[in-house]
């Protein structure tokens, strides 16, 4: 069963759907059936809406579904219901960030691409505090809250169930002075520290890589069940976008394999960021 949070409500979403969909009946006749509206059908199954257990038992005597499935089904209900540790700092996690963040605690495989910044696994406080500290939309308490919340998601990163991690990241990113020359050093020393794990591969994307997709940051999650298909995640200042259809995966699976194709190889990666690494320490 799925681990966190938003990865049960993901994985209840998909079941109801998938329900529905082999019954062949719409949204709409599934709600008047239950004398629901059709929008709450919907809302059920893309999971922007609370799911009773009561809901569950209602739709499971509709679809005819057996007692092991319907349990299954309000499990995760009563599960999707727990609020992620991430939660707990409020309005320093925005709410379309604390979705990323449970989708994240529960994938198998991570994959992303970095243009501008170094990735948010990577970071040291000092590097995620400056980045917090522009622009204004956050108070002081607040980006202190969402530095907190960074650092406690590196740990993903040491749990012997962790995720395979793979990062692309233009030199762009290394070269791009966050804070002053000094912040830079430490901050390339823990890149270095981290790409040194095992679960973990880093590559950099140099600036003579010739021709490569352009395209602005993204993630890929895997996630370990056949049950819940992989997504890509993109995010601006407000928000961000999930794509979960297998064209929109299939196609930034392709481009991130044309990333990583392009990129140096682990090794000559590492020893870029060395050579950045004492150009800092001038």
């Amino acid at each position: 069963m799925a681990g966190s949070p938003t990865a049960r409500r993901r994985r209840l979403s998909i079941e109801l759907k998938k329900l529905r969909e082999q019954s062949t009946l719409t949204c709409a006749q599934v709600g008047q059936a239950l004398d629901w509206s059709g929008s709450k059908v919907n809302r059920m199954e893309t999971g922007s809406g609370r799911v009773q257990p009561s809901d569950i038992d209602a739709l499971c005597r509709f679809y005819g579904t057996g007692d092991e499935l319907r349990e299954f089904l309000k499990s995760l209900a009563r599960q999707a219901k727990v609020r992620g540790w991430w939660q707990v700092h409020g309005s320093g996690v925005p709410e379309w960030f604390n979705i990323y963040i449970g989708l994240e605690q529960d994938a198998s495989s991570f994959r992303q691409y970095q243009c501008e910044l170094l990735p948010g696994l990577m970071q040291t406080p000092a590097y995620a505090a400056e980045l917090h500290s522009t622009g204004g939309a956050l108070s002081p308490a607040d980006a202190e809250r969402a530095v907190r919340v960074r650092m406690e998601r590196q740990a993903l990163l040491e749990r012997p169930d962790g995720p395979e991690a793979w990062f692309v990241v233009s030199e762009g990113a290394l070269r791009n002075i966050i804070g002053d020359r000094a912040l830079m050093r430490d901050q390339l020393e823990r890149v270095l520290d981290v790409s040194r794990a095992p679960s973990v591969t880093l590559q950099v994307l140099a600036f003579d890589s010739g021709t490569y997709p352009v395209t602005g940051p993204f993630t890929l999650l895997g996630f370990p069940a056949p049950e819940d298909p992989d997504l890509v995640y993109r995010d601006g200042i407000t928000d961000a976008v999930y794509l979960e259809g297998e064209h929109h995966v299939r196609a930034y699976t392709r481009a991130f394999d044309e990333l990583r194709a392009a990129a140096l190889s682990p090794r000559r990666s590492a020893q870029v960021i060395e050579t950045v690494l004492k150009e800092y320490a001038r």
